[in-house]
Order: C-alpha cells, then sequence, then structure tokens
C-alpha cells in the first residue's frame, strides 16, 4: 500500500494501526457528505436505473441503525457505511462517466480518490467476513432467474463469484 506501508507479514503492526484509524476517523467526516451525493445522484436522469437501485439500497443501508455492524457500535459502526456508499459510488464511477459523480459532489477534496482510498483503507479495520460479504459479486441463479421466491423450494436466489483479490484490484 503506498499512503501506509506495511509490515512484511502483511499483518499491520500496531503503529500502522493507529496511523489507519487516524486516517479513517478523518475520511468519515465525509460521510453526511457523501451521504447527500447519493440522493443527488438518486434525482440525476444520466444515472442508470440499475445504479439508481443500488444508490437507493446504500442510502437505506446508512440510515437503518441495525447493519451488519450497528451504528450504536461507535467508529466501526459508521466505517462499514462509509465503506458500502464508497464500493456503491466506485461502482457507479466505473458504469458512467465519473464528472457525472464530481459534479455532484459538495466536499473537499476530489470524490474519486477520497473513495478509492476509503476503499483501500476500511477492509483494514472492518472484519475479514464482513468485508468479503460486502464486497462480494453475486450473480442470480437458476432460481432467482426464474423468480423462484414465489415457490416453496428452497433454493438460493443468488450465489457468490469467488474472485480472488488480486484480479479484483486490477479492475
Amino acid at each position: 500500500m503506498n499512503e501506509i506501508q506495511m509490515s512484511k507479514a502483511g499483518k499491520p503492526t500496531r503503529k500502522e494501526k493507529a496511523q489507519i484509524k487516524n486516517r479513517m476517523k478523518g475520511f468519515l467526516m465525509f460521510l453526511p457528505n457523501m451521504f447527500k451525493l447519493l440522493g443527488k445522484l438518486l434525482k440525476d436522469s444520466r444515472v442508470p436505473t440499475t445504479e439508481k437501485l443500488l444508490v437507493a439500497g446504500a442510502i437505506l443501508y446508512v440510515i437503518m441503525p441495525l447493519d451488519f455492524i450497528p451504528d450504536v457500535i461507535p467508529f466501526i459502526g459508521q466505517v462499514d457505511d462509509t465503506y458500502l456508499v464508497v464500493l456503491t459510488l466506485l461502482r457507479l464511477i466505473n458504469r458512467t462517466d465519473e464528472s457525472v459523480v464530481r459534479e455532484h459532489w459538495t466536499g473537499g477534496g476530489d470524490i474519486v480518490s477520497l473513495a478509492a482510498s476509503i476503499a483501500n483503507i476500511a477492509p483494514m479495520l472492518l472484519p475479514k467476513r464482513i468485508t468479503r460479504v460486502l464486497s462480494s459479486e453475486v450473480e442470480l441463479t437458476d432460481a432467482g432467474k426464474s423468480f423462484g421466491l414465489f415457490t416453496k423450494k428452497r433454493q438460493p436466489i443468488i450465489s457468490e463469484i469467488s474472485v480472488d483479490n488480486n484480479s479484483r484490484n486490477l479492475k
């Protein structure tokens, strides 16, 4: 990692962990501006419908007090919210023109580089299981494609796509 060098074992030292936490505390100050950004993107006609649905889902996730890590847990409860919002923004940036996102950004700095920085730091603070759930790529199974929700069969409607971290970082 460029900004914070990791020890040779790949696991951050106590000092590095403190630096990561301090950086993330600063990033958490942008969450209200990111929330406003999501609202503006929801109204923008240049944002595709699928992306609007994901933006609406991210808004709901931030609003709900009980999610993967409840918001009543200080710091870490806001980190998972911020991470999900950033993943949503990065997906939108990859699927549309990043100028659409920059146009609606009212916070300081460049939202694209800010989102990328948060996406790199947040997983280091979150439990691995939560990080995997929030950043997983999923696809519809046969049951999901045929709207198997309405049948009595207990078949999964989505499945996780197995992607190694090295190929994800190249995207």
